[in-house]
Parts: structure tokens; sequence; C-alpha cells
């Protein structure tokens, strides 16, 4: 843009009002608008108003068959003060997502940040197998035999072949095992879209700042990674981040799959199973908008502080 049209856009704009601007503006990209509308109307539809649905409707005494009765706070009122199953399903959920999150954040660039390595032939065959156990669905079964309750599942097979036990265990059915294994069985099924993403995005670094960067003085491997390859992935980081807390947080069907439902004691049962109970089974919609909102302020609030922090990579 040369120095006179920008001259000149300061000249209108200063004659407009915002709002005036910002319809000039949205006139002036109008191909741009229409390309983003269906994109736009679609999340619009299935994402925000879903949220500000079930916001308004916690609210409410809703069970789907009479006209919702407004009620106030009362839901997280009895969410906090007279539900314990639900503060036990925050304590596992937030442990959870403390140790998968994380763990499988960290786990997932440092994969694809050696794979970037090898050569594309080897790269694409390493990556489909570190891949494979987030795309299959019945992935858990592998989990489910090996710590099968019976003399036949492998773990106990093995144990009770070393005389470490006398007695088969019951892995998914003692409150001592269930969450520890469900962490371990998150942490194989995490390599999924932040892996591929971590991978696209070190693909993408040019190659010539590595180059400029060992002339200007970086010496090895970990500062190439601290202070060109980490500034140069920011948003792709970002993203990975997102991912990651989401699909920590919402890790809730292969729990059930593992340990039945409910799990234990509650031992595994989490935020989105207390969801599951009131919503899908119990049909009280209004308590359990109430337990979704709250289960969305938390991601949100942990996207934040992410965010905060990832800002700080490389500066």
């Amino acid at each position: 843009m040369s120095q006179k049209t920008a001259k000149k856009k300061a000249v209108v704009r200063k004659d407009m009002t915002r709002l005036q601007w910002t319809w000039h503006e949205m006139k002036r990209n109008k191909v741009a608008y229409f390309m983003v509308a269906p994109y736009m109307l679609i999340f619009t539809c299935f994402t925000v108003l879903p949220v500000v649905l079930s916001a308004v409707i916690s609210l409410t005494d809703f069970n789907l068959l009479e006209w919702p009765n407004f009620v106030g706070p009362a839901n997280y009122i009895r969410l906090f003060l007279d539900d314990d199953i639900f503060i036990t399903a925050c304590q596992n959920t937030l442990i959870f997502a403390c140790i998968v999150g994380p763990v499988s954040y960290l786990l997932s660039f440092m994969v694809a940040w050696f794979i970037n390595e090898l050569s594309p032939k080897i790269r694409a065959i390493v990556t489909l197998i570190f891949y494979a156990p987030s795309i299959s669905g019945q992935a858990f079964l592998i989990w489910k035999t090996l710590f099968s309750s019976d003399r036949y599942g492998w773990a106990n097979a093995m144990l009770l072949k070393l005389d470490l036990i006398t007695k088969e265990i019951a892995f998914f059915e003692d409150a001592d095992y269930v969450m520890p294994l469900c962490i371990v069985v998150a942490l194989w099924t995490s390599l999924g879209t932040s892996f591929l993403a971590f991978i696209a995005g070190l693909q993408g670094i040019d190659k010539a700042q590595f180059e400029a960067g060992a002339v200007d003085g970086v010496k090895n491997r970990w500062q190439e990674l601290w202070y060109i390859t980490l500034p140069n992935m920011k948003n792709t980081l970002m993203f990975g981040a997102i991912m990651s807390i989401t699909g920590s947080f919402g890790f809730g069907g292969t729990v059930t799959a593992l340990c039945g439902f409910p799990s234990v004691d509650y031992a595994a049962h989490t935020i989105v199973h207390h969801l599951d109970d009131y919503g899908g089974m119990r049909f009280e919609t209004g308590y359990a908008s109430a337990i979704a909102v709250i289960l969305f302020v938390i991601m949100i609030g942990a996207n934040m502080i992410v965010k905060k922090m990832i800002s700080k990579v490389g500066s």
C-alpha cells in the first residue's frame, strides 16, 4: 500500500463513525465475507448457539418433556453443595487433565521432533505407526486383553508365572489400578491431531534459518529448538495445546469401555461421565446443562492459561 493511499484511507476513516467504517470495510471485502459465511453459519448454529442455550437451560428445571421451569442458580448450588459425586468427578478430571494434557502435549512434540529428522520414506512409516492407536476406535481392546481379570490376561499370566502374585488381579475392577491404567491408555492414544500438526509445523520451517542461526552463534540442537524452532511454531504449538487440553478433559468413552459405568468406587468418574449420567440416562437436562457449563468454563480457563504460557516461548 502506497503512502498516498494510506493517507487517503486515514482521512476517510476520520470522517466516519466506527459503525460506518466497519460497514464500509465489509462492503469492500464482501467477497471474503461471502467465502467465510458458510463456515460462520455452521459454527454459529452448532457451536455458539448450543453453548448459549446450554447456559440458559442450566438455570431451569427441564426434563425434555415439560416446559422448562426457571430455578435460577439452584442447579449450580446443588452441584457444589449437594452432589458429592460431582466433586469426586471434578477431582478425577483435574488429576487426569493435569497429567494427560501436558504429558501428551510434550510427548507429541518430542516424537514429532524425532521423526522430523528421519528420511521422508522412513518418516511416513514411523508416523503411521505412532498415529495408528489414535485413529483406531478399538485400540483399548489391547489393554483390556493385557489386563484382563482372569489368568488368561497377559499381565496376570506373567505375574503368576513369576510367583509375584497368588491370585488374579481384577485391574479394571480395583480402585487402586483404575486411574493409573486409564492414564496410561490415554497417553498411548494421545498422538493424534496435535502430533500431525507438529510434524507439519516442523516441516514448514525454512532451513535457511538454521544456517543463519549457526552463523549467529547457535551451537547445539537445544539452542536451535529454543531460538528457532519454537518461535516459528507458536501458532502450531497453540493449536496442539488446545487439542491436547480438549482431549484430556473429554476422555470418557474409553474409560467407560475399560471400567464400565460407573467405574468402581467412582475412581475414574469424570465430569464427562457425570454429564452423560444426568443428560443421557436421567434426562435431567437443566442439571446436565449446568455440568456442561462448568466443564466449558474449566476448559476455557485452561486454554487461557496455556495461551499465556506459550506466548512466552522463545521470547
